[in-house]
C-alpha cells in the first residue's frame, strides 16, 4: 500500500524501533511506496511512511534492496554531501563516508554484511540517519 509521507520532525526525531518478522508488511508498504516516488527519491525509511521501526528500502544500482535494523559497522573516505528529502523542505548539508560496511537482516531476518560505496553508499547513510532520529 502506498503510504502518505510524515513531514512531522517531532516524529522523525524518533530514534526507531528494532525491526522485526510481524515488519514484513511495513517494509512491503516501504518498497510501494518508494516506487510511487521514484522521480524524486532514491531510498526510504519506515518512519518516512509513519512506522517507527528500522526497515530501510533504497535503489541498489537499478534494484530496490530493503534492509531490517541496518547499522554501519565501518567506514572510510569522509566527505561532505547536500541531500534532500521528501519528508523535509530543501537541501541540507550532512558529513558521508564514501565506502561503509553495513550488517543487516535481510527478509528471513538472517544477518547480513555487504560493503558498499559511492552514490549507494550515500543513500544508505542517509536513511540510517532516519532511523537514528537524525534530521538531516
Amino acid at each position: 500500500m502506498i503510504r502518505d509521507i510524515c513531514k512531522d520532525e517531532s516524529f522523525l526525531a524518533q530514534k526507531a524501533e528494532p525491526a522485526t518478522m510481524e515488519d514484513l508488511a511495513i517494509a512491503g508498504d516501504l518498497l510501494e511506496t518508494l516506487e510511487h516516488h521514484k522521480d524524486g527519491c532514491v531510498g526510504m525509511a519506515a518512519n518516512m511512511i509513519g512506522v517507527n521501526k528500522r526497515i530501510i528500502a533504497f535503489d541498489n544500482e537499478g534494484r530496490y534492496m530493503v534492509m531490517f535494523n541496518p547499522e554501519i559497522v565501518k567506514q572510510s573516505g569522509p566527505y561532505e554531501a547536500q541531500e534532500g528529502c521528501l519528508s523535509l523542505t530543501g537541501t541540507r548539508k550532512a558529513r558521508r563516508w564514501q565506502t561503509i560496511k553495513v550488517r543487516w537482516q535481510n527478509e528471513n531476518f538472517q544477518e547480513r554484511f555487504k560493503t558498499f560505496t559511492g552514490w549507494t553508499a550515500q543513500i544508505i547513510q542517509h536513511e540510517i540517519d532516519h532511523c537514528e532520529g537524525i534530521i538531516i
